[in-house]
C-alpha cells in the first residue's frame, strides 16, 4: 500500500507530542515500521529539523498577526 507523506507525518508527530512506543501508533495511521524508517531517514538528512524550523516560523508570524496583542 501506498502512504502520503502527510500520513507519515501524522504518525511521526502522533509519536513525537504522545512519546509512545512506535510500536503504539493508532492503526489508523501507517504501519509504525513504515513511519520509524521515513522518520530515521529524515531526521539523517536534517529533513524532520528543517521542517521543525520553517513551522516554528510559521506559528509565530501567526501570533504576531493575533488581534488581540499576544506576543
Amino acid at each position: 500500500m501506498y502512504w502520503t507523506k502527510r500520513e507519515i507525518l501524522d504518525g511521526i508527530f502522533y509519536q513525537l507530542k504522545n512519546g509512545c512506543n512506535w510500536q503504539d501508533l493508532p492503526k489508523d495511521l501507517p504501519p509504525y515500521s513504515t513511519v520509524y524508517w521515513h522518520y530515521k531517514q529524515w531526521r539523517t538528512q536534517g529533513v524532520i529539523e528543517e521542517l521543525m524550523r520553517v513551522l516554528h516560523e510559521q506559528v509565530r508570524e501567526q501570533v504576531k498577526k493575533q488581534p488581540n496583542g499576544l506576543h
